[in-house]
């Protein structure tokens, strides 16, 4: 696809990427392939086959109006994965069910079969190396001992109409979705059995297993997970590792605590190929005086003692798994605008950087080691397979065909940076429109604030592309203030618990230093973000009147009022303090108090359907800006939740968006997009 070929409605369509897997013989990689429906009103995953020798085109393996997620490999090269598709030997009263269900593609070809079908629906699954016994999540009614005592309990529910729910403890929901009345549960099984009896590992209790991380090891005798430890103040919940001995008909024979630690989370368990051990990442919880750090230690199973493999590395590490000797782990952490793979020694902590350039996930090792899969984008090149060295320092990574690597969006990305005023770097990117002419007619400029707040502007975005504003001619930075990651724990530490100090003056700094060159446009900008990023273009609106127009989506706007109805409250209390007993730093770095101040244009936007920033802050940022005279306009989006996720809704959105930057910042028409 070339320069002049990109545009909103190519971006939309493009393929999206995710999942990587290889085979156990290694001759197959297998992803999972998003494309908008053909009614558009939903994107739809399909898994795909990619060849790792990069001698034959992608293949599309699956097919269906549901769609299919989530590929496994069990050891004989069949292909498991999750699909609401319907079953062909049910009532076609269920052809609208949108449970998730697991299925079994044989590695020799021929029709998927059931394999398993809980009334609460699949919501993951983990498989082991060299045995065929599986470990699904699923939702259970508490009480319920099986799936029928649990769909006996939800059919008892729909008779009466009873949609209620009683929770005893917190939190009651998260992101999108409430907790409950049904509650997570582990279930084993041999998924090789021509019908698989789905035994109960761990039954659904209180809430402790959601959101839980479960692990095989590759023998499948141990089921290693983490699990919520509830306590009566929310503030000291964590995460604790817990290890399901598993009998060899797959029943729950015993359940130890591996490691569980005060104000301690951890996260992403894998273990070893010998099964002894469990390398997880672990973070602890942060106070308002200090920030967190973050680091992946290696537990022996049989003992509980852990070690800290990255002594002295000032990253953070994510998506921990082992090399197939076990000599090492494999690992991503943002480092300096890029997510980068990196490999630690288990004898004495070495650590290699794999590649120096990108952002990386689902590393995958081949399995004689000598290979690691992963998929890899750049701020200008969407996710796409590729094939590393496995020991190799700073290697630029073997590309592998994919699915939507032809996407070529246009304009050209350049690394910046400034200076703070106490001496620390501020850097960033800057995405230039295609066609530009350095100082002749210098384009004008949106600041893209990213989200988390502890996050980075690495690779690729489909929810913000820069690229689509570069199409229309914008010049669009990409900075990374204080709070950011990949800049050690001291950039972190220089905005925590004060997010209008610090990031605000860094963000301020970087867009001096960028709107100073002759092929920016000082005088026609624009700033917007969305969820902290939402949050900073709050603060920006009432703190400068620099900018020509500011967008804000999923912004906190009061923070002593986003304490109460977030769906983690207690959570903030580990960087802000204590809501109830010293709110003075909510107060402090709550945009709302600034309201009497913003002269600038806003265009608000908000989902329904949030509830990490629920949609009373964009309705009250709204209500305040009205109130105050401020021009601005409201995006409601009923169905979304913190992010937009259909085709048809992220149209009108960068269509508001450019709509709104378009009039108030280059003094176009106002234009109302179509169907708004």
């Amino acid at each position: 696809m070339s320069n002049h070929e990109f545009s909103l409605a190519s971006f939309i369509a493009a393929p999206r990427v995710a999942d990587l897997v290889v085979s156990p013989d290694g001759t197959r990689l297998v992803v999972g392939v998003a494309t908008p429906d053909p009614d558009g009103h939903r994107y739809r995953t399909a898994l795909w086959e990619l060849d790792p020798t990069a001698s034959r085109q992608p293949r599309q393996l699956t097919r269906s109006a549901k769609g299919e997620a989530s590929p496994r490999f069990l050891p004989d090269g069949t292909l498991l994965f999750m699909s609401p598709r319907p079953d062909p030997d049910a009532s076609s009263d269920d052809d609208d069910d949108e449970t998730p269900a697991l299925w079994a593609l044989p590695a020799s070809s021929g029709e998927a079969r059931l394999l398993a079908a809980p009334p609460g629906g699949v919501t993951g699954v983990t498989t082991a190396e060299r045995d065929t016994r599986v470990a699904l999540t699923t939702a259970m009614h508490p009480g319920a001992q099986d799936w029928e005592q649990d769909r006996e309990q939800e059919q008892a529910r729909k008779d009466r109409k009873v949609t209620a729910q009683l929770f005893e403890s917190y939190p009651v929901r998260f992101w999108d979705r409430w907790l409950g009345p049904r509650k997570a549960a582990l279930f084993g099984g041999d998924a090789a059995a021509a019908t698989p009896q789905w035994v109960a590992t761990a039954l659904a209790e209180d809430g402790r297993l959601e959101l839980t991380a479960p692990a095989l090891s590759p023998d499948g005798a141990r089921l290693v997970t983490t699990r919520w430890v509830n306590t009566p103040d929310p503030r000291d919940r964590v995460s604790e590792l817990v290890v399901f001995d598993l009998a060899a008909e797959g029943s729950a024979e015993a359940e130890r605590v591996l490691t569980s630690e005060a104000r301690i989370r951890f996260s992403s368990p894998t273990v070893s190929p010998d099964g002894s051990k469990v390398a997880a990442v672990r973070a602890p919880h942060g106070t308002p005086e200090q920030a967190p750090d973050h680091t992946l230690v290696v537990i022996d199973l049989a003992t509980g003692q852990a070690r800290d493999m990255l002594t002295g590395f000032d990253r953070w590490p994510q998506a921990p798994v082992w090399s197939p000797d076990g000599d090492a782990v494999l690992f991503t952490a943002d480092d300096d605008g890029r997510t980068l793979p990196f490999r630690v020694a288990v004898s004495d902590g070495s650590i290699t950087r794999l590649a120096a350039e990108g952002a990386f996930n689902s590393l995958r090792p081949s399995p004689d080691g000598t290979t690691v899969y992963a998929l890899h984008s750049d701020v200008d090149v969407p996710p796409r397979a590729v094939a590393l060295s496995a020991h190799a320092a700073d290697q630029q990574p073997r590309a592998i065909p994919t699915p939507g690597d032809d996407l070529d969006p246009p304009g050209r990305v350049e690394r910046v940076e400034t200076t703070a005023d106490d001496g620390v770097r501020v850097p960033g990117w800057l995405v230039l429109p295609p066609d530009h002419r350095s100082d002749q007619d210098p384009p004008p400029l949106v600041v893209f604030i990213h989200g988390g707040p502890l996050s980075t502007w690495a690779g690729w975005h489909w929810r913000w592309s820069p690229h689509v504003l570069a199409a229309q001619g914008w010049a669009v930075l990409l900075p990374d203030p204080a709070l950011s990651t990949g800049y050690g724990w001291d950039f972190v530490q220089r905005g925590w618990g004060r997010w209008g100090d610090r990031p605000y003056t860094d963000l301020m700094a970087l867009v001096d230093a960028v709107v100073a060159r002759p092929d920016v446009d000082e005088g026609r900008t624009a700033a917007m973000g969305g969820s902290f990023g939402g949050y900073m273009a709050n603060w920006v609106a009432g703190h400068t009147d620099r900018f020509d127009a500011i967008v804000t989506h999923a912004s906190l706007w009061n923070l002593e009022a986003f304490h109460g109805v977030t769906d983690l409250g207690p959570w903030w209390e580990n960087e802000f303090g204590d809501r109830y007993l010293q709110p003075e730093r909510y107060r402090e770095w709550s945009p709302h108090r600034f309201v009497d101040q913003i002269t600038t244009p806003m265009l608000v936007i908000h989902g329904e359907r949030d509830f990490r920033v629920p949609v009373g802050e964009g309705i009250a940022l709204w209500t305040d800006l009205a109130r105050h005279g401020v021009e601005a306009s409201y995006l409601h989006l009923p169905d979304e939740n913190h992010w937009v996720l259909t085709p048809g809704h992220a149209k009108v959105w960068y269509e508001a968006v450019l709509a709104f930057l378009d009039h108030h910042v280059r003094g176009a028409p106002g234009q109302r997009p179509e169907l708004l």
